[in-house]
């Protein structure tokens, strides 16, 4: 496949009429500005930027967005959203887990993402016993990508205990909660079944320092290493505040220390609501290559906190990041980058917080360390318009009104900024056209089974 963009966001900078090879595997062969339009080509009108990997998802929380918006007791907070959460974790079926899963993933690709790392942790039935297949809902998270086109990193998530020092599971964790030994045996025959895929990428997630012991965390990581010592690994780290204060009680250190000095987080590691960090945490996680997983809309609409990104993204020592749509009250690429940077304002009562000197464009500086971030965190050659990246690209409609008259230098902040979601017109993972004028091709079924499965659980 040939196309020719009008202009595309190359890894040097915004580049016209750029000619973009693609080969029979979906990966980008060529990418060359400055070229001649061939007839044989696809003419793109418009502004080529590369797909964004979404780092963190819990598919299933879509279908209970806006309904946790009402005081139900004093100091409503974190821990009571969760109690809501477990309702809807309890109830939801396999085949409902599909179909919601399905309708986000649409979601997603419409608002830019091509790809997804899926933090799945409802693995048993809801007594909490094995399905005949350990992989069941596995295998509909799978099937959802497939139905959406969306390229997936899944992540099998162990979970072992209710909180530090190994309390024992709260009745509604019991489809959560895996053995190692079981864990790994799930681990293992996931890789085994989509280690050859082309968009299936399978990883290990720990749930978290308070869900997961060191033993397991020991463990786990010694069975990767022999499974496939490539594999992505995601946790939730440092999220709430309490979260930190438990963990010094218990373990003797802040959680994100923790993880540096006894699993020694390396470029394979994505730590998830890595909120409070104090200084020497934050250039330690920037120097272990570590990506920090970001989800600006869930952290705000949770109450977590900030993440000190204008110290964890200074000019002298960057760390990575990636943005993630997590319980996904907003499906957008440009509302998490858009709060990412508010937040740093409405706390250092300043503007442009994260530009930096080598690119004073915020919404660009934001969207280029995103995707090469989360592309890092999802374990794939992605984020950049580049040979041998996988063609994940997006195509921001110049014809929005947030565009009109906007040159390509300055059309990215306008989308973040200024447009939003809508500014995405097309949509291509792995070289195949999936939104095309903002609508999928399977938008109207993928649509109905999201309707029956939320009224199910509504009701």
């Amino acid at each position: 496949m040939r196309l020719h963009a009008a202009a595309a966001l190359l890894p040097q900078g915004w580049a016209r009429e750029v000619a973009i090879e693609i080969d029979p595997a979906g990966r980008i062969a060529a990418a060359n500005a400055g070229a001649r339009s061939e007839a044989s080509a696809e003419r793109i009108a418009g502004f080529v930027v590369p797909g964004m990997p979404n780092v963190h998802s819990h598919a299933f929380q879509r279908v209970m967005a806006g309904l946790a918006e009402r005081r139900t007791q004093a100091g409503d907070g974190f821990w009571s959203w969760r109690d809501l959460m477990y309702r809807f974790a309890s109830r939801i079926t396999p085949a409902q887990m599909r179909d919601v899963a399905a309708w986000l993933y649409v979601e997603m690709l419409r608002a830019g993402f091509t790809s997804v790392a899926e933090f799945h942790y409802v693995h048993h039935d809801v007594d909490g016993r094995p399905y005949a297949d350990p992989a069941e809902t596995s295998h509909r998270i799978v099937d959802a990508a497939h139905a959406s086109g969306i390229a997936l990193t899944h992540l099998p998530v162990l979970y072992r205990h209710s909180g530090f020092g190994s309390k024992a599971p709260l009745p509604a964790q019991r489809r959560f909660v895996h053995s190692t030994d079981g864990y790994l045996r799930l681990l293992e025959a996931l890789l085994r079944r989509y280690g050859a895929s082309r968009d299936v990428r399978v990883g290990l997630a720990f749930h978290s320092l308070r869900a997961v012991d060191p033993a397991s965390i020991d463990e786990s990581l010694a069975a990767l290493a022999r499974l496939d010592p490539r594999s992505p690994v995601h946790i939730h780290v440092a999220e709430q505040q309490s979260e930190v204060e438990d963990c010094v009680a218990q373990l003797g250190r802040r959680p994100v220390r923790w993880l540096l000095e006894h699993a020694r987080p390396d470029p394979r590691w994505c730590l998830v609501h890595a909120t409070h960090l104090d200084e020497d945490e934050m250039r330690a996680l920037a120097a272990s290559g570590a990506v920090a997983g970001l989800c600006p809309t869930t952290e705000a609409n949770l109450g977590d906190g900030v993440f000190p990104a204008s110290g964890y993204l200074a000019e002298a020592a960057p760390g990575r990041f990636g943005i993630g749509t997590d319980s996904h009250v907003e499906v957008s690429v440009a509302a998490e980058l858009r709060m990412l940077e508010y937040s740093q304002r409405l706390v250092l009562h300043a503007r442009c917080v994260l530009a930096s000197g080598r690119q004073p464009s915020t919404g660009l500086r934001l969207f280029v360390d995103a995707a090469a971030g989360g592309a890092r965190a999802l374990g794939i050659e992605a984020g950049r318009i580049a040979p041998g990246c996988r063609a994940d690209l997006a195509v921001l409609d110049p014809g929005h009104p947030a565009l009109w008259n906007k040159s390509p230098e300055q059309a990215i902040d306008a989308w973040i900024f200024a447009g939003g979601a809508s500014c995405v017109r097309d949509v291509m993972v792995g070289g195949e056209w999936r939104i095309r004028d903002r609508r999928h091709a399977a938008e109207d079924e993928l649509a109905r089974g999201y309707h029956a499965a939320q009224a199910a659980l509504l009701a």
